[in-house]
């Protein structure tokens, strides 16, 4: 069951913009999820990782969401950030911990 996903602006004008593109997008990206047995919580915090290593704030944002959305609660995901510390480095695993903490510190969930 898909939940109601929040879109941001930057996202929402693109979609009016080019709705094929977006559309094909969301496609790929169910299909993806749905193709494996890594699912829900798991499957967020490697996105959110995945997002922390190529240095996308957006998605870093994006993906901090899902994850709390998920279940995840604020240590694991600050713990997925400290553990990218060793493979892209402190600097970009701290940057992309702020990004996570612009969402984190607007939720409620430990």
């Amino acid at each position: 069951m898909a939940k109601q996903k929040v879109p941001v602006k930057h996202y929402q004008r693109l979609s009016k913009l080019f709705p094929e593109a977006l559309s094909a997008l969301e496609n790929l990206g169910s299909a993806v999820r749905n193709s494996g047995p890594i699912k829900g919580k798991t499957a967020e915090l490697i996105q959110l990782a995945g997002a922390a290593a190529v240095q996308s704030e957006g998605s870093v944002h994006s993906h901090t969401r899902r994850a709390v959305q998920e279940g995840a609660s604020k240590e694991e995901i600050r713990h997925t950030m400290l553990l990218l510390i060793s493979t892209i480095g402190f600097p970009r695993a701290s940057a992309a911990l702020r990004w996570a903490e612009d969402i984190l510190s607007k939720t409620k969930k430990k």
